[in-house]
């Protein structure tokens, strides 16, 4: 397998800003137009915009360690914008199992590609899934952040097993689709013609 040299660290450094940013479209598009579970629904609606963007990453740098690099930068956000502790973990754990399906694995091309990026697509879950699994902790970490029972209650409103269940499963679904319209796009606009 071929190493990363110092090229590939910079394309990579730049595709995990564009993924930021991506995510960052996400979110703001949840917050406007789903009213409530916004925030449940974040990795899947940035599941269902960055398919182009996965697709440009294992093209463009095809080596081991350059999907968990990408993933590894919403990793350092949480972690340094004070996000409940542990909520880094899956942007490292998801993106790493991803690099392995999708360069160690002996799937076929496109098997591979639409397994990765959906294991992928589960990285951006680490700030909500302590809601469901953590939540005493979660409480007590809002709180020590200054926030009050009020806004609490606000976060908690939409947690119950069964939004638990529907935004995962969204989560695949969102990514299936997603990577389909990246097919599209990249075979139409990145791909070189032969």
């Amino acid at each position: 397998m071929k190493k990363l040299k110092v090229q590939d660290l910079i394309l990579i450094g730049v595709y995990a800003a564009m993924y930021f940013l991506i995510v960052s479209v996400a979110t703001m598009l949840a917050r406007f137009t789903i009213p409530i579970y916004n925030s449940l629904l974040i990795p899947s609606v940035s599941a269902l915009i960055s398919g182009t963007l996965y697709l440009i990453v294992i093209n463009k740098v095809p080596k081991f360690g350059a999907i968990t690099l990408v993933g590894a930068i919403m990793a350092i956000f949480f972690f340094a914008f004070g996000y409940f502790p542990l909520a880094f973990l899956p942007s490292i754990l998801f993106p790493l199992l991803a690099d392995l399906i999708q360069y160690k694995s002996k799937f076929p091309r496109q098997l591979k590609s639409y397994l990765s990026y959906t294991i992928f697509s589960f990285g951006l879950t680490g700030p909500i899934l302590p809601l469901w699994f953590m939540k005493d902790a979660y409480v007590s970490s809002l709180l020590k952040r200054g926030k009050d029972m009020t806004y609490v209650q606000s976060v908690f409103e939409p947690v119950t097993s069964v939004s638990f269940i529907v935004s995962m499963l969204l989560v695949v679904v969102t990514s299936l689709i997603g990577l389909k319209i990246g097919y599209s796009i990249y075979n139409k606009h990145f791909l070189r013609k032969k």
